[in-house]
């Protein structure tokens, strides 16, 4: 007899069903099937509200993720990245068109007024620069006397200045290619600004090094941001005269400073004083009038548009074409063609996606996160852009630039020490062989009533002595006796008492304190009503050679400016760049047979000269290497190698002075 668990499932007329489970040997269950047939859909009570799809996946409570699951996730993935694909063909090929649209765009805007208001605008900021360049230089023989500032402290100054303009430049190029040239520059010309200001009321060292600091790290950025600024809106055949003529402002800066200094920091009657804590000395009035380029170019800026071409980058379409259009009514207007009508219609940008990351991420969260998120996000695009500065069609011309860049500030900087500090030798060598000594005089119930200059005196005795309301400056006494001497309203100037004996004298409202005796013997001697701490003495610190030197070689630039601005487009950047450097080095070359003042000055002059057509030079061309993306951030490295060499170039040059 057959098993009935063994039969196959037949369907018979009567609506009796069977169920029998196959698989030989496996055992099945019938069923009676004497209820009526259920549609698909149905279901039994016990299974009311289930759904197939709902049903827990035997996987997922070891964390597996469902098949279906994987083959979504891998199909999304593909759709996105043909979805990125066409985006980045789509954007490649827009920032190819893009220059050669935007230099059509530029042709039928012309060159006039518009670009002359921001060649002197931004002119003014880039003289602003240049007046920062000399202002510590100019103040320090009468700041150090002022605050008594140390040999090393005076280092320090002039070190931590160049430092803050290095991380300046770097800083403000990046941001200048995600926040705006305009509204970089604006802040840059603010900060010099307001930490210049205060620094010409800072009492102590202390403030006043870290308002220069401060000052130097806005007005570092004023370079890159200038030059990139004013490129973008020049044509292609006019970028290499102009910016070269823009040049010509830095120049004007150092003439201004070294006018204004020489006209006032000897002036020591044009400062005031609030009771004894507060002093406003002269050279803190030139501070305050080296701030007049900076406000000036401020005020001009903020009349001024931004930059179309980084609105273009950025996708503000609308924006870009309301200020082209400006561009182009305000230089044919000029022109005496008012009629002329802007055609352009629409202007192809590539899409950023960076700038929407923020834009969604600004509509939530608290205010101190969305700002967080939109810095910390703008702070990953700078550093993006300046990793993408290693890319394989950059690193060749970059490498280049940074070379050149390098010798050139390191050759420049490091003479611009050499000349004023090698000048002040050749004097003070020419001051000390005039100089007169004395040795083993006697002099009694004397009364010193005139200066005493550049003398030394040895194994001098002074027996009731009187020295009163007298200058002594340069003077040594050495291995001297002063036996009842007294000294009255005395000031002085690299002054010293070595190994000397002083017996039952008066010092009477002087500067001859513990550090102007070295190694002397006191006997029954009183110091009454001393001037302590330092002293500004002006005739001493100020001499006009300082201005002088630092004049003519800003003026030396005149011609050297010229020349490169009338050639730049002619012969090309490379061969000014090159002919340049070639004549300066054999200035420098020529220094060798120089020994005396003039030689000096006059091989200064014509090294400043002849350097700066392959400044003008080389500042056109990393401007014009790098996309307009890029340009501030590319500009801004190489400025910021140009201070690092600068750097290393005072502490070389300095050490070599009075050595050969």
């Amino acid at each position: 007899m057959d098993d009935p668990y063994q039969n196959n499932v037949n369907q018979q007329m009567g609506g009796e069903y069977t169920y029998t489970q196959d698989g030989g040997g496996q055992d099945g269950y019938p069923y009676q099937t004497d209820y009526p047939p259920q549609d698909e859909d149905a279901a039994s009570d016990a299974t009311e509200g289930a759904d197939e799809d709902n049903q827990m996946y035997e996987g997922e409570y070891q964390g597996i993720p469902h098949p279906d699951e994987i083959k979504e996730a891998r199909r999304a993935a593909r759709v996105e990245a043909r979805r990125k694909a066409r985006m980045a063909a789509q954007q490649e090929e827009e920032e190819e068109n893009l220059p050669e649209q935007y230099e059509t765009i530029m042709e039928d805007c012309g060159h006039g007024r518009f670009q002359w208001m921001l060649f002197f605008v931004l002119g003014l900021a880039l003289m602003a620069d240049g007046v920062d360049g000399f202002v510590v230089g100019f103040v320090m023989p009468s700041a150090e006397k002022d605050m008594c500032i140390s040999n090393s402290d005076k280092g320090l100054l002039g070190l931590l200045v160049y430092v803050a303009m290095m991380v300046g430049a770097l800083v403000w190029g990046g941001l200048c290619d995600k926040m705006g040239r305009r509204k970089c520059l604006i802040y840059v010309l603010s900060i010099d600004l307001i930490f210049s200001f205060l620094s010409c009321f800072a009492q102590g060292y202390g403030f006043f090094l870290f308002f220069r600091f401060c000052s130097g790290f806005g007005i570092g950025g004023a370079i890159p941001i200038v030059y990139t600024y004013f490129a973008e809106f020049l044509q292609m055949d006019k970028r290499g005269e102009h910016l070269s003529w823009l040049c010509m402002f830095w120049m004007l800066g150092g003439l201004y400073a070294s006018f204004t200094a020489w006209g006032i920091i000897p002036h020591y009657g044009w400062g005031f004083a609030i009771g004894t804590e507060f002093q406003m000395h002269s050279w803190r009035l030139f501070i305050l009038v080296c701030l007049l380029p900076a406000l000036a170019a401020l005020v001009g800026v903020i009349f001024m548009p931004e930059s179309p071409r980084f609105l273009l980058e950025n996708a503000r379409h609308d924006e870009a074409w309301m200020i082209l259009r400006k561009v182009h009514d305000t230089n044919w207007k000029a022109k005496g063609e008012p009629e002329r009508v802007f055609t352009v219609t629409n202007i192809n940008t590539p899409k950023t996606q960076e700038d929407e990351f923020i834009e969604i991420q600004s509509d939530t969260g608290t205010a101190f996160q969305r700002w967080t998120v939109r810095h910390l996000t703008m702070l990953q695009q700078v550093m993006a852009n300046i990793m993408s500065l290693s890319a394989p069609e950059l690193r060749l011309q970059g490498l280049f630039l940074v070379i050149v860049w390098f010798c050139l500030a390191f050759s420049y900087h490091g003479l611009g020490v050499w000349f004023p500090d090698m000048i002040k030798y050749m004097q003070f060598e020419e001051y000390e062989a005039k100089v007169r000594v004395f040795h083993r005089e006697r002099v009694e119930r004397f009364h010193f009533n005139f200066s005493l200059v550049n003398q030394i005196h040895r194994e001098g005795e002074y027996i009731h002595d009187k020295f009163a309301n007298i200058e002594m400056k340069s003077v040594k006494f050495e291995n001297s006796l002063f036996e009842n001497c007294y000294f009255e309203d005395i000031r002085s100037t690299n002054t010293f008492f070595e190994n000397c004996t002083i017996k039952n004298s008066i010092f009477y409202n002087t500067d001859l304190w513990q550090e102007k005796f070295k190694n002397c013997q006191m006997e029954n001697t009183t110091f009454l009503h001393p001037k302590k701490g330092c002293h500004l003495n002006f005739n001493e610190e100020n001499d006009i050679v300082i201005y002088m030197v630092s004049f003519l070689g800003s003026l030396a630039v005149l011609p050297g400016n010229i020349i490169s601005a009338l050639f730049m487009d002619k012969i090309g950047r490379i061969r000014i760049i090159g002919g340049s450097m070639l004549v300066s080095s054999a200035c420098t070359f020529l220094l060798l047979l120089s020994f005396s003042q003039g030689a000096v000055i006059c091989w200064q002059c014509l090294f400043y000269g002849a350097s700066v057509a392959a400044w003008n030079g080389l500042e056109v061309i990393s401007v014009e290497l790098y996309p307009s993306s890029k340009r501030g951030t590319a500009f801004g490295i190489l400025n910021g190698i140009c201070k690092f060499a600068a750097i290393i170039a005072s502490f070389i040059f300095a050490a070599f002075i009075g050595i050969t």
